[in-house]
């Protein structure tokens, strides 16, 4: 089973420490079929600040030193995870219009501005109330994410269950959102996008078994496999036991993208 990792982070991300030759080095190891880098570009920064600093220099850097090492071996993409485009829809499609980018996931990483723009990874979710917060307004930042057009697949819906399920005990469940996801899931079929199976370095494979039940009942069909990897021990963990779960459900294939048009892979 070939297989490609499509959420990926370098030293090119505030929170990641490793070039991308490693992380294509571990890619290699593991036996990936091809790996695209998606560095974040977050819109608003941890504190809930505008963040207008990104620059692709350093990724085109990236990029131009790992490719000659890995040529014939693992295909190297040029991708991007863009936080929060809503707060600046203009400047999001002004990103995302590099002639040579491969790959956009559209991510919800913070609370809206106008909520005070927080990272979710600074939050409480000590009672049903916390969690139940944050995910009205995570899913209402995700509507209006999903009107754009400057993003590919959807990225890791289920995000906020890495930091409430696991860190503060608490085990919150979607089901009482489904006619919201299933709006949401409808406009991105309806758009010829896709959303991602992130495995959040291989822990949370199952937990996207109800998700993705989901969107193919709402006939998707473009989907993308990620591990999040920040080091390279973490690259394409959970993957194949993704892959498995996809099969189970009746999913045919996974998307790789060129030039931000994918290309159907059989499972």
């Amino acid at each position: 089973m070939l297989l490609s990792d499509y959420h990926t982070h370098s030293l090119c991300s505030p929170d990641g420490s490793y070039p991308l030759t490693e992380m294509a080095k571990a890619a290699v190891e593991a036996g990936l079929s091809e790996l695209c880098l998606t560095d974040h570009c977050d819109l608003i920064d941890r504190d809930g600040r505008p963040d207008r600093s990104f620059r692709w220099a350093p990724i085109e850097a990236q990029l131009s030193l790992a490719r000659p090492l890995f040529e014939g071996r693992l295909p190297l993409r040029m991708g991007l995870e863009l936080g929060e485009a809503w707060e600046d829809p203009s400047y999001a499609r002004q990103l995302t219009s590099h002639p040579e980018l491969d790959f956009v996931l559209g991510s919800v990483h913070n609370l809206s501005s106008a909520d005070g723009g927080v990272d979710f990874y600074f939050l409480n979710y000590r009672s049903d109330a916390d969690c139940y917060y944050v995910l009205d307004r995570y899913f209402n930042c995700m509507e209006t994410l999903v009107g754009l057009d400057c993003w590919d697949v959807l990225a890791h819906i289920i995000y906020p269950l890495r930091y409430m399920n696991r860190r503060d005990g608490q085990r919150a469940a979607l089901n009482r959102y489904e006619p919201q996801l299933r709006s949401i899931l409808r406009r991105v079929v309806d758009s010829g996008r896709g959303i991602e199976v992130n495995t959040c370095r291989g822990e949370t494979v199952e937990d996207w078994r109800w998700i993705l039940t989901l969107y193919k009942d709402c006939g998707g069909t473009i989907l993308t496999l990620g591990s999040d990897a920040h080091r390279p021990q973490d690259v394409g963990k959970g993957l194949p036991q993704a892959a498995t779960l996809l099969k189970s459900l009746g999913f045919l294939h996974t998307a790789r993208y060129t030039r931000r048009t994918p290309e159907l892979c059989p499972l």
